[in-house]
C-alpha cells in the first residue's frame, strides 16, 4: 500500500485477521501486520477444538453461549475451515456423577444440544473407548482447522480492499495527544503508517502491544501441551467429563489424534519450559479415556499459550479464568484511538472480530452492518483453494499440519 490506512490490525491469527475481513467489508481501508507468517501464535497452536461450549457450561455460561453461538455460524460460513464430528463426554469409573448431571443441566439451559447414552452406546461410536466408562452425552464439538480459516479471512480481507501483511512486525508506536499518531512497521513492509485507528490483536502478546501505546492490558498467559499421535478412526472429540484438568480432550483428526492438554502459568509467551511430565500426564490422563494412544507413535509435539486475560484475578491458577473475551477501549487510559480485543477461544473469533470492528466503525461514524456471520468465506467448500491461502500468507502451525497441503 502506498499510504495511510484507516485502520491498522496488530496480529494475523484468526481474531486479526477476521477483524481485518469485518472491516473491510464494511468498507474500512484495513492494514494488518503479522510479525510471522498467519497464525503462527495462539491460533494454530491449540489442540483445534471447535467448541459446542459444554466444557464451560457449568462454570462460565458466558464463555459458553458465545461459544455455541459462533459454533453453530461457522458450520454455515467456513467449510473445510472446520469438520463436523461431534463430541463426547466420558464419564469413567470414580468420576463424580453429580458433576455429568450438573453439566448436562448447564447445557440444557443455555441451549446446547446435549444426547445421553449408556456405556454400551457410547462404546458402539468409539469401539475403543474405556471399558471404565460407565455413561457418555453427545455434544455439538467440532474440529478447526486453523491456517485455513486465518487465511480465508485474509483472503477476504485482500479482496474487499484490505492489506495483509506477515513477516511484518509492529516495532513501535507514537502517542501524541491522547492518540496514536504513528506506528513503524518493520519486517516487509519497514515503512511508518499513520492510522486513524488501532486494533491490538495479539493475543497472548496484547500487554507487550499495549505497553507501546502506555497501557497497560492484564494478559495472564497459561502454556499447554499437545501432542499427536497415530491413530485412525476416531469419530467425535473426547472430553472427560469432570473439571477440566491436564490431559482431558483427545481431538480428532485424519489418520492422528491430538492429545491435552495442560494449563502452567507463564510470564512471557516467547520464552517459556516445555517441562516433559506434561508430555507424560498427557498421555497418561487421554489414555483413560481411549487406551490406544498410551502407545501411538508420536507424531509431533508441541506447546501454545492460551490468551487469558485477568485484570482481577489472582495469576497463579489460570483454568479458573473466563473463556470469554472483552474488547477494551483505551480511551478510558488516555488513548483515544486504540482497542485491545482479549480473551476468547478459537471458537468465538469471528464474535470477538463484530465486535471489535463494531467499536472501531463507531469511533469512525461508519454505519454498515457486520456481514460475516451470514457471508461464507471464500473457498470455503474448496479444500485446495484454502490450502493455496495457506501457503499464499506463510500460514503455518502444527495444529492442522497433517491436514493442510503446505506446499
Amino acid at each position: 500500500m502506498t499510504r495511510s490506512p484507516t485502520v491498522l490490525v496488530v496480529g494475523g491469527g484468526a481474531t486479526g485477521t477476521g477483524i481485518a475481513r469485518d472491516l473491510a467489508l464494511r468498507g474500512v481501508e484495513v492494514l494488518l501486520v503479522e510479525r510471522h507468517g498467519l497464525s503462527s501464535g495462539a491460533s494454530s497452536r491449540s489442540h483445534g477444538l471447535l467448541h459446542s461450549g459444554a466444557r464451560y457450561a457449568e462454570a462460565d455460561a458466558v464463555g459458553a453461549e458465545e461459544c455455541i453461538a459462533e459454533n453453530r455460524t461457522l458450520r454455515s460460513i467456513a467449510g473445510a475451515c472446520i469438520r463436523n464430528t461431534g463430541g463426547l463426554f466420558v464419564q469413567l469409573a470414580g468420576d463424580d456423577p453429580e458433576y455429568f448431571e450438573e453439566k448436562r443441566a448447564a447445557c440444557d439451559a443455555i441451549g446446547i444440544e446435549t444426547d445421553l447414552l449408556s456405556a454400551a452406546e457410547a462404546q458402539a461410536r468409539v469401539p475403543d473407548l474405556s471399558d471404565a466408562v460407565e455413561r457418555a452425552m453427545w455434544v455439538p464439538d467440532g474440529v478447526i482447522y486453523p491456517s485455513r480459516l486465518s487465511a480465508a479471512n485474509a483472503a477476504d480481507a485482500e479482496a474487499h480492499g484490505g492489506f495483509v501483511r506477515p513477516h511484518a512486525p509492529l516495532e513501535d508506536l507514537v502517542v501524541e495527544g491522547g492518540r496514536i499518531v504513528k506506528a513503524r512497521i518493520g519486517g516487509a513492509v519497514d515503512t511508518t503508517v499513520e492510522p486513524a485507528y488501532v486494533v491490538n490483536a495479539t493475543g497472548a502478546w496484547a500487554g507487550s502491544v499495549g505497553a507501546m501505546a502506555g497501557v497497560s492490558v492484564e494478559m495472564a498467559p497459561s502454556r499447554g501441551v499437545m501432542i499427536s499421535v497415530e491413530y485412525d478412526g476416531l469419530g467425535p472429540a473426547l472430553n472427560r467429563c469432570r473439571d477440566p484438568d491436564d490431559g482431558d480432550i483427545v481431538v480428532p483428526h485424519d489418520g492422528e489424534v491430538v492429545l491435552g492438554t495442560t494449563s502452567v502459568p507463564v510470564s512471557d509467551p516467547d520464552d517459556y519450559e516445555k517441562a516433559e511430565w506434561e508430555v507424560d500426564v498427557s498421555f497418561r490422563e487421554c489414555a483413560a479415556m481411549l487406551p490406544p494412544v498410551a502407545d501411538a507413535p508420536t507424531v509431533r509435539t508441541w506447546w501454545g499459550v492460551r490468551p487469558l486475560y485477568a485484570p482481577d484475578e489472582k495469576k497463579g491458577e489460570r483454568r479458573g479464568i473466563s473463556r470469554g473475551f472483552f474488547t477494551l477501549d483505551h480511551a478510558a487510559d488516555g488513548v483515544d484511538n486504540f482497542v485491545s480485543v482479549v480473551g476468547g477461544k478459537l471458537t468465538t473469533y469471528r464474535q470477538m472480530a463484530e465486535a471489535a470492528s463494531d467499536l472501531v466503525c463507531n469511533k469512525l461514524g461508519v454505519e454498515e452492518a457486520c456481514e460475516t456471520a451470514t457471508r461464507p468465506l471464500p473457498g470455503a467448500d474448496q479444500p485446495d483453494q484454502l490450502d493455496a491461502f495457506v501457503a499464499a500468507y506463510d500460514g503455518q502451525g502444527p495444529t492442522d499440519a497433517g491436514v493442510v497441503e503446505q506446499g
